[in-house]
């Protein structure tokens, strides 16, 4: 029997040699899969289906993973507020490990021989995807073309034309990958250190001057309704909120970070949605959680957020967070004022039931109805107790 693989494919010249190389060379049938975790059209699906075709694949899927990656990992990155180094909302660390899993389920339900990728050697998807399938798929070969044969883009697609694939394959001034939770673009100004993307680098451009209104609305930590349109499930709810903040720019920056191999990387992006429903969701918790649950959490969401860039989504750890990431939106629920402007937004303020800023215990700096002055007297008193000790006896 012919042996069976399963190719992650995006439809790029580099996946598209794969899928050719796999099939012709090494004598594979081909299982082509694309895995949509917010970055394609149904008009695009359609044309990545044709092309796996065209280029010889015994069969093509696309598996719509849209509200699999919200459930399984947006949303808590959301929950955690997570900002890789304060800045990136980690869109394709995170994308690349549900497509991932994807694919290696798939494998295991057609009962593949191997599975394949089309990742170069230098940066942190080849990590992601084969620990993914080592660990779900160990017994499965792991096929990798491109990083093994370190090919030019001129013999790939030479390679391709001399088995009789011809397309035009344009090479764009830059890398652009679309997400549910934000898009990526790289470029010559993000492998040096100095240089920013341009204007016309970033894939939504701004059409709005004019500054509007928008309220979002949470249950438990989760997104309910945008300007009053409630939603049935919350990445309807992400969409709409990109579509009305993309049209500003807003969401725009570079990452430099520490790449799983060791490297440092820059890599700009867009992430309208993601940073404005961050920066909403974590006002609403200040006003909702106490001081040490927020403490807490931002300690255990910065560990979250590195292992799930490092490839450790799989971690037993991972599960345990979440839980209490879970555990802690049981009063994050309410409705967060935002103001959209040209590149930037403005958190206006919140309205909630649990809000802990209520005024039936007192206001800041006004007035308390829960103490007396006597009471701060002693507390202070007490509480300088140990630094006195400390100083009088460290003179």
């Amino acid at each position: 029997m012919t042996k069976k693989v399963v190719l992650a494919f995006s439809g790029g010249l580099d996946t598209s040699y794969c899928a050719k190389y796999l099939s012709e060379v090494l004598g594979y049938e081909v299982y082509a899969v694309t895995v949509n975790t917010g970055g394609f059209s149904k008009d695009e699906e359609k044309e990545l289906e044709k092309r796996a075709l065209k280029l010889g694949v015994k069969e093509y899927r696309c598996v719509d993973a849209q509200q699999d990656y919200y459930n399984s990992c947006v949303k808590y990155l959301i929950f955690g507020n997570i900002l890789k180094n304060n800045t990136y909302p980690l869109s394709v660390s995170a994308e690349r490990t549900i497509q991932a899993q994807e694919i290696a389920k798939f494998a295991a339900k057609i009962g593949a021989d191997a599975i394949a990728h089309g990742s170069t050697g230098a940066g942190n998807d080849q990590v992601r995807f084969d620990l993914i399938f080592q660990v779900m798929c160990p017994s499965v070969e792991i096929i990798t073309p491109i990083r093994d044969q370190s090919l030019s883009r001129e013999e790939e697609i030479e390679f391709l034309k001399n088995y009789g694939y011809e397309t035009e394959f344009q090479k764009a001034q830059y890398s652009v990958n679309k997400g549910l939770w934000g898009t990526s673009v790289g470029g010559k100004e993000t492998l040096t250190s100095r240089n920013y993307l341009p204007e016309e680098a970033f894939p939504s451009q701004i059409e709005k001057s004019e500054p509007s209104e928008l309220e979002i609305e949470f249950k438990s930590g989760e997104i309910t309704a945008v300007n009053g349109e409630h939603f049935e499930h919350s990445v309807s709810a992400i969409q709409k909120i990109e579509k009305l903040a993309s049209v500003y720019g807003i969401g725009r920056d570079i990452h430099v970070g520490d790449t799983i191999v060791g490297i440092k990387g820059r890599v700009g992006f867009e992430a309208a949605a993601a940073l404005v429903i961050i920066k909403a969701h974590h006002l609403l918790e200040k006003h909702t959680l106490s001081k040490y649950q927020q403490m807490m959490k931002s300690q255990l969401s910065d560990w979250y957020g590195n292992w799930l860039h490092e490839a450790l989504f799989l971690d037993p750890i991972m599960r345990n967070i979440e839980s209490f990431l879970e555990d802690s939106q049981k009063t994050v629920s309410g409705k967060v004022f935002v103001t959209l402007h040209p590149y930037r937004f403005v958190l206006n303020g919140i309205e909630s039931d649990h809000d802990l800023m209520s005024d039936k215990f007192g206001s800041y700096g006004e007035a308390n109805r829960a103490w007396t002055g006597d009471d701060v007297k002693g507390y202070t008193k007490i509480l300088s107790n140990s630094l006195n000790i400390y100083h009088q006896i460290n003179k």
